[in-house]
């Protein structure tokens, strides 16, 4: 399969990728493993097209387009069924791109949103129309500088009536700190991408046994168990990754989701292949049933609860 890096649009002018950082792999191998007839990408994005969705003045970075037919077509190429889809910083709290490519996926995509504290009512109920179903809230200082918790609280008091769940993305090294303000956040919250542990620490680190202690200590949390590539040290096949992931998947199966975390923004040392991804699953969910939790029964109960008992 060989994607394209993006849509051209005939006399728009779009900005220019950051150098420093890889576009996403042209032409991704097709999995060994098959995944089961209903799996979802629990963890996605989409990028512009930036001359019809424009980027953030106020992002830290410039992707390349990766846009909503792309998605698809990778998603169909490695056996997948549904997309989550979730906004990315570098298009601030404009949705507009996420909300055009579920509208465009004939039920097969769903969303995750970021938003203003001052946001009106009718726009709230606007994205929930639109398929999003959960707010994210970043912590990483490279990406949002220091969070604005105050914020946070006021956008979790409001989405929480619509029964959205909360999205929140930090490094574990910073639980520490973040631990008493996470856990006060209403309803169900997902950590983002095993709460990004330091593998050099191995499984018995502080970071990671801060994730634990999260997940043991409500039932509320649950986790992703996404972007190997961000988290290893000894590179493809992401060997060093598996563990914890496995540790995550059998410790709380009920609580799991995956995710490509395609088009991989912001990868320097290398662009993974999304096959390889899709072949790592059968070595952190070792059986069918994990499997099942994982990829299809899980983000159907937190995405499409009006289907997951069908």
């Amino acid at each position: 399969m060989t994607l394209s890096e993006g849509v051209s649009h005939a006399g728009a002018t779009a900005p220019v990728a950051d150098p420093d950082y890889l576009p996403f792999h042209p032409a991704p191998s097709r999995p060994v493993f098959r995944p089961p007839a209903g799996a979802v990408d629990a963890h996605c994005h989409v990028f512009g097209p930036a001359a019809v969705f424009p980027f953030s003045p106020r992002r830290k970075y410039t992707p390349v387009d990766a846009p909503a037919e792309t998605l698809f077509a990778l998603r169909d190429h490695l056996g997948l069924s549904r997309n989550v889809i979730v906004q990315a910083t570098c298009h601030g709290p404009d949705n507009s791109a996420m909300l055009d490519a579920i509208a465009r996926s004939e039920g097969r995509a769903r969303g995750v949103a970021v938003v203003d504290p001052d946001i009106a009512e009718e726009d709230l109920r606007r994205l929930h129309d639109g398929g999003v179903r959960g707010v994210r809230f970043n912590f990483l200082k490279r990406l949002v500088g220091d969070a604005p918790k105050d914020d946070y609280i006021r956008i979790a008091a409001r989405v929480t009536e619509l029964g959205w769940h909360i999205v929140v993305y930090f490094e574990s090294a910073e639980l520490a700190d973040l631990g008493g303000f996470v856990r006060s956040l209403p309803g169900t919250i997902v950590i983002d991408h095993m709460g990004r542990p330091d593998l050099a620490e191995g499984l018995a680190g502080e970071g990671f046994a801060r994730v634990l202690a999260l997940m043991e200590s409500d039932a509320r949390f649950w986790i992703k168990v996404s972007c190997p590539e961000r988290l290893t040290v000894a590179g493809p096949p992401y060997d060093d990754v598996v563990p914890f992931a496995r540790t995550l998947v059998e410790g709380y199966p009920d609580r799991v989701l995956w995710g490509t975390d395609w088009p991989h923004p912001n990868m320097r040392s290398h662009m993974p292949d999304d096959g390889t991804l899709v072949d790592m699953i059968p070595r952190i969910a070792p059986t069918g049933a994990l499997r099942k939790k994982l990829l299809i029964d899980n983000p159907m109960r937190l995405y499409w609860p009006e289907e997951a008992g069908a």
